[in-house]
């Protein structure tokens, strides 16, 4: 079955995802008629980001407590519920005070519904997770675009309008989801309330929360402060962030994983991070022609989609906690950065000038590279030591009925050599926009390599049975690397893979670990025909 044709409940979750990333840029075209018509400053209007982004960090600590007890439908739907209420109450509110306190209430409700949307469309999908994923990059990109050409037409009519609009959509959305998306179960595992505080003493985790916190600071300085001094009307401002959320969007989904794989993550990602500070540093610079800060603003589109997509890779990358855990101890830190930053950078304008804040954002861009470098030697992973035994067969295993043929014939082939097997099995997370999706549990990956170092053993035929799980991110052309240079490690006499099974669309989006393998093997590869080399519901 194809990406696109999936069950009425996954495009229920789809339709809410639209609109929940349309809120990216949904009000920026009418920060300058709410700083008119209500008689505030660009620093009170700024708190609309502050007290959004600040809830949203700190609910971030909780969002897994409560859905890993009240299960991931409850979890959503609360989330909406939420978004519905507080969206609608913002529309009604007469003053700017009132606007950022519900505000803040929507914040809670989209950190509940970005907790659990895509582990639902996910769980629900047709086809496996890669058209999950498809689907929800999709509904990323389209939403991003979108939003700003959306709330251009809505503030036009009105700055209450795209509170409205985003309230309405969202009650379809929640009427949508209580009728299509069936009951989830409730979890096995609850996770703690103190989870991901102690996540943070991962030194990997701690140093790109940090470096996060830094880009954030920028990113939310040009987000809340870009549209004044363009001097355009809401239609002309939605049109500019329109352009602005396409750059985001195509960088995010299609161009910042070709660079990774290229030049690596932290490479990138501290190019990334330069142009992005020369981009507001530009806008610092020129701030009073309108004409650079509509060029600039558009261009940091571009920077903004990569580092989304790198920085959360490289997270996933190094934390040494499951996937959860380390989202919500990421989120929490880098969120309270986007709620400071809108509230400064209003502070100095007030204090200074509008060139301040822009000048302060770049600042905070090369901070994060210093930051980044500091720490890179605990974000970049080292190998561990090869094991002191002869060369061994080694073995890459799903979770899938199909990977007994696997199993079955490396254990034919290290009788026959009389060599040790190490079993390996990859713990992959896929990377959209900002967010991550694991394939499974980290705890579902260790049982899987038990199992099969078990079954290995009970031949009785091979002197030694071994097994590890190994971390990949990104893709599963990443996933063949990892095995590649993992059976380098080993000094492997063979390297036995099943053969991947991806649609025509996956394949073209993400390269298959079997043909990477394959391309960049130095070690003898054995492919068990028939059989995928990774998990593909």
């Amino acid at each position: 079955m194809g990406a696109f044709r999936q069950p009425r409940a996954v495009w229920a979750v789809a339709f809410a995802c639209v609109i929940s990333f349309m809120g990216i840029g949904l009000v920026d075209p009418i920060l300058p008629a709410l700083s008119k018509q209500l008689d505030a400053s660009p620093s009170q209007v700024s708190l609309l980001f502050t007290s959004y982004l600040l809830v949203t960090a700190v609910a971030m600590l909780v969002t897994n407590w409560v859905s890993s007890r009240l299960g991931a439908k409850r979890t959503l739907v609360a989330g909406l519920v939420l978004i519905v209420l507080f969206a609608g109450l913002a529309g009604t509110s007469g003053s700017i005070g009132g606007i950022v306190g519900f505000r803040a209430g929507w914040g809670l409700g989209n950190a509940l519904f970005i907790a659990t949307s895509l582990a639902i469309i996910v769980a629900s999908a047709s086809g496996g997770i890669a058209g999950a994923i498809i689907l929800y990059e999709t509904a990323l990109g389209f939403g991003i675009a979108v939003g700003p050409l959306l709330g251009g037409y809505l503030g036009a009519i009105s700055w209450r309008g795209p509170f409205f609009g985003v309230s309405v959509l969202m009650a379809i959305a929640l009427v949508l989801t209580l009728v299509l998306v069936p009951a989830t179960p409730k979890p096995d595992h609850k996770t703690s309330l103190k989870a991901p505080l102690v996540a943070l003493k991962d030194r990997g985790l701690l140093i790109m929360s940090l470096a996060a916190v830094c880009y954030n600071w920028g990113f939310f300085t040009l987000l809340g402060y870009a549209p004044y001094p363009m001097h355009l009307d809401e239609h002309r401002l939605g049109l500019v962030f329109t352009g602005w959320g396409l750059l985001v969007a195509l960088f995010s989904i299609a161009v910042a994983p070709r660079l990774e794989k290229r030049f690596g993550t932290v490479r990138t990602l501290y190019v990334n991070m330069a142009g992005l500070a020369v981009v507001l540093a530009v806008i610092g610079a020129w701030t009073g022609s309108a004409a650079a800060v509509i060029v600039a603003t558009i261009v940091s589109g571009a920077f903004i989609g990569i580092n989304n997509t790198l920085t959360t890779q490289a997270v996933m990358t190094v934390a040494k906690v499951e996937r959860p855990v380390a989202s919500a101890s990421y989120g929490f830190v880098r969120f309270i950065g986007g709620g400071l930053a809108p509230f400064a950078a209003g502070k100095l304008a007030d204090h200074f000038d509008m060139h301040v804040p822009f000048l302060v954002g770049a600042a905070a861009l090369l901070l994060a590279i210093v930051v980044l470098a500091a720490g890179r030697r605990f974000i970049t992973t080292q190998p561990e030591p090869a094991a002191a035994d002869r060369r061994p067969v080694v073995v890459a295993v799903d979770a899938t009925d199909a990977a007994e043929a696997v199993t079955a014939k490396a254990v034919e082939v290290a009788a026959r050599r009389h060599a040790p097997i190490e079993v390996l099995h990859v713990y992959e997370v896929d990377i959209i926009g900002d967010d991550a999706v694991e394939r499974e549990s980290l705890e579902q990956a260790n049982r899987v390599v038990a199992e099969h170092v078990a079954e290995i053993t009970a031949t009785g035929v091979v002197p030694a049975v071994s097994g590890r799980v190994l971390r990949s991110v990104a893709d599963h052309a990443a996933t063949g690397r990892l095995l590649v240079r993992e059976a380098e490690r080993l000094d492997a006499q063979v390297l036995v893979v099943g053969r991947s099974t991806t649609g025509p669309i996956a394949r073209w989006l993400d390269d298959s670990s079997t043909r990477r393998v394959l391309a960049e093997a130095t070690t003898d590869v054995l492919v068990v025909q028939g059989t995928p080399l990774t998990a593909q519901p």
